[in-house]
């Protein structure tokens, strides 16, 4: 049986095609539009994982949608009588007709007949989605389950129980109520406009102390039962309602919050408006209420399903630096969290789902790395850079090939030691927000410049965010306080005291580190680079941040050298071919570092 799952006319939209009960492919479409977060439908998406399955869109069985309209309709319906919200009634009534309208926009896209892809295609309740894209690749048989993110299909938060092949849902928080909400209404307030700019307020609020927990702390209430409610007051989405486009290209939202916040907390920063230790404080507190909101959320989960493993989803479940707190301050003893566990992911867990719901067979699937995209083939690369021939020329470049993986490892890790940045681009793209060492810029933890190189002159972003770094899986110990087995880096744990000194460009400023564990099971030409670097510089871990500049992370060799081009890396690891800036240390300076870039 062959299932593709779609999230579709929402925030990151995306394809995964499963085959008897087998993961094959999974891909979100911002990758082939290069628009982040991209809304819309996931044509390209699509098509790549039946190419990437060798098969044929007549061979797919069923079509499973993460979104189901006509999931709890008497109580949308009464909210609306009750209520009556102004503004964007209309915009979400279309979104609706979008997804209702699915069978016909799949068959278009794949020259269907209509009504056989009708017959074809099921529905997932968005909740139901993320939960399953957590529960059926986790390793766990026996666990609770949670979601929490912002809305879909009106809910914000659902927990239950996984056992086997069934996911029983025991309790929801439900539309206007929402962590998601909360987050991203005081993100909005700190001047970060865009959809997705959560993270940038988890990584300024290390910087911060929680002087404003209080006033922030007046917006959510968190009931015994695991149930919260906001103080509408502050809030807009659910009377005037807020504009929201989750049509074709990128995704926008419209300001959430109401006069009362800045009321509470002083005027709106504006996105052109410094940062000061007043922001710095309040993305600290707010971090810390929403820390101890979803705390509170997931002991009561733990508390009422009597388990001590979790699959854990949603968009929140993106917060990492929550994420790294969940098992000293709840009763889980282990944590699964999937690379895509927002809206992305829910394509995973609809296909699964479909899965469950239409087969006997017994789950058979673990998720253990986070490479479900494309790759591409040596002489794919090697035809790339032919044809980038006058361009490579003209940037004075050198051009050369390594004979195998084992001299591509020694030769880049004597590059990193030597100080210079590296573009690596290998095997299959990763699934999820996170570069996992396949689409990685590549770097020295030791260099203390070494943030700040890559932030202004290469990536081009805020000073203030920091890097995360890949380390050896047997060395997580030796490094990590707490530290856990982690292939998707979607963990903050603090470094042990002694070490932060040793590797400061991946320090936070808070003393944590965003962990990625790498196997030479999973990705045994990555676990060698980085065992490489171990052998010359005694460090088992390299900095490892997206290769990209300010758009998607790059998918094909072309996207890669051009980001490589326009920016001050030192060299692009293609495979097994490479391309090297000559070095050109500045007067005086540090080796490696050159005057306007990196050698």
């Amino acid at each position: 049986m062959i299932i593709v799952g779609l999230n579709a006319y929402h925030g990151d939209v995306s394809a995964a095609l499963v085959r008897d009960g087998q993961l094959i492919a999974a891909i979100e479409e911002e990758r082939f539009r290069r628009i982040k977060h991209c809304a819309g439908f996931p044509h390209l998406a699509l098509a790549e994982c039946l190419r990437m399955a060798g098969v044929t869109s007549s061979d797919v069985d069923l079509f499973a949608v993460s979104r189901d309209p006509r999931a709890h309709l008497w109580r949308k319906a009464l909210y609306l009588l009750r209520h009556r919200p102004r503004g964007t009634v209309g915009d979400r009534a279309r979104n609706v007709l979008k997804i209702r309208s699915l069978p016909n926009t799949i068959a278009a896209s794949l020259d269907l007949d209509p009504s056989r892809v009708r017959r074809r295609t099921v529905t997932v309740e968005h909740h139901p989605a993320h939960l399953a894209s957590a529960a059926y690749v986790s390793p766990f048989n026996s666990a609770a389950v949670c979601a929490i993110d912002g809305f879909g299909d009106f809910v914000s938060t659902s927990w239950g129980v996984l056992d086997g092949t069934r996911i029983g849902v025991r309790g929801r928080v439900y539309f206007p109520h929402s962590l998601g909400m909360l987050y991203l209404a005081v993100t909005q307030y700190l001047g970060f406009p865009k959809y997705g700019d959560e993270f940038k307020v988890m990584g300024l609020a290390p910087y911060g102390e929680p002087s404003f927990t209080r006033e922030l702390g007046s917006l959510v209430h968190v009931g015994d039962n695991g149930g919260f409610e906001l103080d509408l007051s502050y809030f807009k989405h659910w009377s005037e309602g807020v504009s929201m486009t989750w049509d074709d290209g990128e995704p926008t939202i419209g300001t959430v919050f109401t006069p009362k916040l800045e009321a509470l907390l002083g005027p709106a920063r504006r996105p052109s408006d410094p940062l000061t230790a007043r922001h710095e404080a309040l993305a600290a507190s707010l971090q810390t209420v929403f820390e101890d909101a979803a705390m509170k959320v997931l002991n009561h989960v733990q508390r009422s399903t009597g388990r001590t493993r979790l699959c854990y989803a949603g968009g929140c479940a993106m917060n990492s630096v929550a994420n790294g707190k969940i098992r000293s301050r709840t009763g889980f003893t282990d944590v699964f969290i999937q690379p895509a566990s927002g809206d992305n992911g829910t394509a995973l867990g609809a296909a699964f789902e479909a899965w469950h719901r239409h087969s006997k067979a017994p789950r058979a699937f673990v998720m253990e790395h986070g490479y479900w995209g494309p790759d591409f083939s040596d002489a794919q690369i090697a035809a790339t850079l032919d044809g980038a021939h006058a361009e490579i020329q003209a940037s004075g470049c050198v051009r050369r090939e390594l004979p195998d993986e084992q001299a591509v490892a020694e030769w880049t890790a004597r590059q990193i030691a030597d100080g210079r940045v590296i573009g690596w681009f290998q095997g299959r793209m990763e699934w999820g927000a996170r570069a996992l060492g396949n689409r990685s810029i590549l770097a020295d933890p030791r260099r203390a410049d070494m943030r700040e190189i890559i932030n202004t002159r290469i990536k081009f972003r805020e000073r203030f965010r920091p890097f995360a770094p890949s380390i050896l899986e047997e060395a997580v110990q030796e490094y990590f306080i707490d530290g856990v087995i982690d292939p998707f880096m979607l963990h903050v744990y603090p470094i042990r005291p002694e070490k932060r000194a040793l590797v400061p460009a991946i320090t936070h400023v808070d003393g944590s580190g965003r962990l990625q564990t790498v196997s030479r099971r999973s990705n045994p030409l990555y676990w060698t680079l980085i065992n490489a670097f171990r052998t010359i510089t005694g460090v088992p871990m390299l900095l490892n941040t997206s290769f990209n500049e300010n758009e998607p992370i790059v998918l094909t060799p072309a996207e890669a050298l051009d980001c490589f081009l326009r920016t001050s890396m030192d060299v692009i690891v293609l495979g097994r071919h490479v391309l090297e800036r000559a070095p050109v240390a500045a007067a005086g300076g540090a080796p490696g570092v050159r005057a306007g870039g990196v050698s």
